[in-house]
């Protein structure tokens, strides 16, 4: 049996926003969805834009699957090195969640950190919107079709619902055809069942 892993996981469902205080220093954490690097450097400067007078926008991001390090990407942004967007990466990569980019913005409060308080600063900010980031279920599809006799429509209908799959377009003529768009992880279960419920008359391709 397939493994799940990137098939169906948790993305962000919107831009999300949090903002706490740590000695002084104002740090604004914003996620949003990013389903490569350009939405997530794109995102990254829409947020410098919005926040233009901050000290810094450190930012990570994971561009896939979660906990993939395909398409990942980091940046300290003039803090020293290793304390913002490696804490941030990592807590990112152990997240559960997949294509999200964060950018943690601070305002510097007039006291310093340290490299270790920086690191759980930036990390803890990660943290705590994960916390509450709303998310939507994201599942791989393949776009198939599928064609039946007209006395098995009933069937074939409740079947793609068990299945969730998803009916892009419908025709009909000598016989009932559905473009459709099937979780991966399903579709030899449908061509299997589809067989069964039309003793191998109806057809998937």
């Amino acid at each position: 049996m397939r493994s799940e892993a990137g098939l169906r996981y948790a993305i962000p469902s919107r831009i999300y926003r949090v903002e706490e205080l740590i000695q002084r220093s104002r740090f604004i954490t914003t996620a949003a969805h990013a389903p490569d690097a350009n939405a997530a450097n794109a995102f990254v400067d829409s947020v410098r834009e919005l926040f233009p007078d901050a000290t810094h926008h450190c930012w990570a991001f994971v561009a896939g699957p979660p906990g993939s390090t395909a398409h990942i990407g980091m940046s300290d942004d003039g803090e020293p090195h290793g304390t913002a967007g490696r804490p941030m990466l990592t807590v990112l990569l152990h997240s559960g969640v997949g294509e999200v980019v964060t950018v943690c913005t601070r305002y510097f409060g007039g006291v310093k950190l340290g490299t270790g308080g920086l690191s759980r600063a930036y990390a803890g900010g990660v943290k705590l919107l994960l916390q509450t980031l709303p998310t939507e279920l994201k599942i791989k599809r393949v776009h198939v079709s599928v064609r039946v006799a007209y006395p098995h429509v009933e069937s074939l209908q409740r079947l793609l619902d068990d299945l969730e799959v998803v009916v892009e377009h419908e025709e009909y003529g000598e016989e009932v055809t559905y473009q459709i768009a099937v979780p991966v992880m399903t579709l030899e279960t449908l061509r299997e069942q589809l067989a069964q419920l039309t003793s191998g008359e109806g057809v998937l391709e």
